[in-house]
């Protein structure tokens, strides 16, 4: 396994604050400290060049876990390692081979033009001329950062700045990626943009990508596995078409009819709306495939069209979300 994840376990001591102005005096001389487990032990495993979102409701750990992951943090206990190397005891090795993005924050200089930064880079990297003008390349290819070089960093827009801060993180041809909520506050065009970036780079270098993100079309478009946490626990982790199906084995037909009828029956499918000629029916494909469904809902009815839906991701995600950690 290329990056493995055992055990981990954060602890953050915190201050209880007691009401009222005889709480506030108690707290200032007699403080009382509570221990809030952030991460509880969590383990996990993942293969080089995969693509995996790591999720959860905020709060749940995942920047967390990402700050251990990367030797940002150090945890309370257990361990982490990326390609044989343990993140905390060989840090200087490990970060040499990681890239990392923070969308709410900058590895850039913001005094510097664009192209400043990524000299100032190159020398903290110790990265031959010849493999950066390559990369410098390769990512213009990719990002088209190219027009931007000669712009300081405190004059790019959020998107621009975003491009920049992938182009910084993949300049030392890291084997790994840490991509902490990359869309944040981007518009439609630049999320295409971000998220073409991160197949790319996957397809052409074979870099493993780790993704937090609160956008699921993050997670639909770019991740075929899904780790979920919450209160600080792994509760999911597997193929995301899996925990699909596991979750919400349930499908949709939606039927349009040649002529209004008052009713659209089966014994497998459940009524879910009716408009004019139209009907929603959900069905459990475990019970029924779509196929058989379709052709004998065609044998009974006049039907003029019939649409498979499937569920929608954020209504997955919602339903893990939901359930209580035990």
């Amino acid at each position: 396994m290329f990056i493995e994840v055992d055990d981990l376990v954060k602890e953050f001591s915190i201050t209880k604050k007691k009401k009222g102005i005889k709480g506030a005096v108690s707290g200032l001389f007699r403080p009382e400290k509570i221990n809030l487990r952030a991460v509880d032990h969590i383990s996990f495993g993942i293969e080089e060049s995969e693509i995996v979102g790591y999720i959860g409701p905020n709060g749940a750990g995942k920047s967390t876990t990402v700050k251990m992951m990367t030797g940002i943090m150090h945890p309370t206990s257990g361990t982490v390692s990326i390609g044989g190397l343990s993140v905390h005891a060989d840090r200087k090795k490990v970060v040499s081979d990681i890239g990392v993005v923070f969308g709410q924050r900058t590895q850039l200089y913001w005094d510097l033009r664009l192209g400043e930064s990524f000299e100032l880079l190159k020398r903290i990297y110790q990265i031959d001329s010849k493999i950066f003008n390559h990369n410098i390349s390769v990512l213009n290819d990719v990002l088209e950062i190219g027009k931007l070089m000669d712009i300081p960093v405190r004059q790019l827009s959020l998107g621009q700045r975003m491009r920049g801060d992938l182009a910084a993180a993949m300049l030392h041809n890291p084997s790994v990626l840490f991509l902490d909520e990359p869309t944040i506050g981007l518009d439609i065009q630049a999320k295409r943009a971000i998220r073409k970036f991160i197949a790319d780079i996957n397809r052409l270098k074979g870099t493993t990508v780790i993704l937090t993100t609160h956008d699921l079309d993050d997670v639909e478009q770019l991740c075929k596995r899904l780790i979920i946490i919450n209160e600080g626990r792994l509760v999911e982790d597997g193929p995301l078409q899996a925990i699909i199906d596991r979750v919400t084995p349930y499908r949709y037909l939606v039927v349009d009819t040649v002529l209004p009828l008052q009713d659209l029956k089966h014994p497998l499918v459940k009524a879910i709306k009716k408009e004019d000629t139209c009907f929603w029916m959900k069905f459990d494909k475990a019970q029924i495939s779509a196929s058989k469904l379709t052709m004998e809902l065609m044998q009974q009815y006049p039907i003029k069209d019939i649409r498979l839906k499937e569920p929608e991701i954020e209504d997955v995600i919602s339903e893990i979300y939901k359930r209580r950690v035990d």
